[in-house]
């Protein structure tokens, strides 16, 4: 790669230990799961260390300082992702997880016609855009064709058919399984064709590519967003939900609070405006600067300039992986063309548990392995049997079927996937 931002991340260059005492260069292609730290946020963090205080009401110097950086990010984020200040809240959360899962119930609550009890999902989700809907409203999923990819004609099918009983389309941004970039402005425009609202699940979309969530035209607007820092070199356990402040404004929270009230007596409760009556007790300062730092990284990175680099990346690799015999590869076979660094595949007669340990073990190389919480996604893709299904459920000791994920970050480079393809190779 023609970049030096290698040596903007921490700990790229450390060795790590194999099972014989042998010291080798990590490789680190799961980053999917998570990504190393920029060294500048480190470094903002140890500095901002310093003048941490407790944010809100507090009249000394420190409290003040860490209440004005607080507050402060919300614009920084929305900005980030071309969000909208006047009609959007920023509510910081840990991760995407908990951003879903709140906006679930927060919409349950609301939900007083109970006529618009559906949601409409996909199969090629992350359980944790699937799980927090189950029990709260009917979740209908749009179909993937053989490939893994949305099947656009079923989602407008299902729009048509349900009419206003759509309370909510809810979309990953980009698959952590196949790197499947979705066509986002195209989906909203649908979505909001048929008067319904969309989220985009951004966890593996937001840190590889520029998002905007006021789209081209009204009709591609983008009404929530939720994603993780530690997906975008910004660990500490933060993540944000985004979405229209009035949505926020129509019931209390899901946990109440310290900082989720304008007044309280004993027989009375007036909430505090959104966002904070939904970021209940004291919040997670260090990790809401260590995204704004890695926001600031990546802007001067330029997102365009990280998709560009990664999908060359991704090409170089995949032309690599085709010349091995025994590797199949999974969704988008070809090209990088509408994905992200994320490459699936399988090596004939090994499992993927077996694949992963001998990469990690004897060459040190780091992928995941399994079903990537996707399991119906993987389910789809590896054409698994109602039949065998039916088997793991009766029997939990039974292995899950799955495949090995190579992941790509802005510090990997073209002779890490050398080395890896040389493994592969060998195995």
């Amino acid at each position: 790669m023609l970049n030096n931002w290698r040596q903007l991340v921490q700990g790229v260059e450390r060795r790590v230990p194999l099972p014989d005492g042998k010291l080798v260069p990590y490789i680190n292609f799961d980053n999917a799961a998570t990504t190393p730290p920029l060294k500048s946020v480190m470094q903002k963090i140890n500095e901002f260390g310093l003048w941490y205080s407790s944010i809100h009401r507090g009249k000394g110097y420190k409290s003040r300082l860490s209440s004005n950086l607080y507050e402060e990010a919300r614009e920084k984020i929305l900005n980030f992702v071309n969000g909208n200040s006047e009609t959007h809240t920023v509510i910081f959360v840990k991760n995407t997880t908990e951003a879903i899962n709140k906006l679930a119930n927060r919409l349950s609550t609301n939900n007083n016609d109970s006529t618009k009890n559906i949601i409409i999902s996909s199969e090629m989700e992350h359980h944790s855009n699937d799980l927090p809907w189950r029990d709260k409203f009917k979740v209908e999923y749009i179909k993937v064709n053989k490939n893994g990819e949305l099947k656009l004609d079923d989602l407008e099918a299902k729009l048509i058919k349900f009419q206003d009983r759509v309370k909510l389309v809810t979309i990953t941004g980009a698959s952590n399984v196949t790197g499947y970039l979705n066509p986002i402005s195209q989906i909203a425009g649908l979505v909001h064709n048929y008067n319904a609202e969309l989220l985009v699940d951004g966890a593996q979309l937001i840190p590889h590519h520029s998002f905007n969530m006021q789209g081209n035209a009204e009709i591609e607007k983008v009404d929530y967003l939720a994603f993780s820092a530690h997906k975008m070199y910004a660990p500490f356990g933060t993540g944000v939900l985004i979405g229209p402040k009035e949505k926020f404004l129509k019931s209390g929270p899901d946990y109440s609070g310290g900082g989720t009230i304008e007044m309280v007596t004993p027989n009375f409760i007036r909430w505090a405006d959104p966002p904070h009556r939904d970021e209940a007790g004291t919040p997670n300062l260090m990790g809401v600067i260590a995204l704004c730092e890695a926001i600031e990284q990546l802007n001067k990175i330029g997102m365009h300039n990280l998709a560009k680099t990664e999908k060359e990346l991704t090409e170089y690799t995949l032309r690599k992986l085709h010349k091995i015999p025994k590797v199949k590869l999974y969704g988008n076979k070809q090209n990088a063309n509408n994905r992200v660094g994320i490459i699936p595949f399988a090596i004939s007669n090994l499992t993927h548990e077996e694949v992963a340990s001998i990469l990690a073990n004897k060459f040190g190389i780091a992928v995941r392995n399994g079903c990537f919480c996707a399991q119906p996604y993987i389910q789809k893709l590896l054409n698994i049997s109602p039949a065998m299904l039916k088997e793991r459920i009766n029997n939990s000791e039974l292995s899950h079927p799955g495949l090995i994920r190579a992941s790509f970050g802005i510090y990997n480079q073209y002779q890490e996937v050398d080395k890896f393809i040389a493994a592969l190779k060998q195995i």
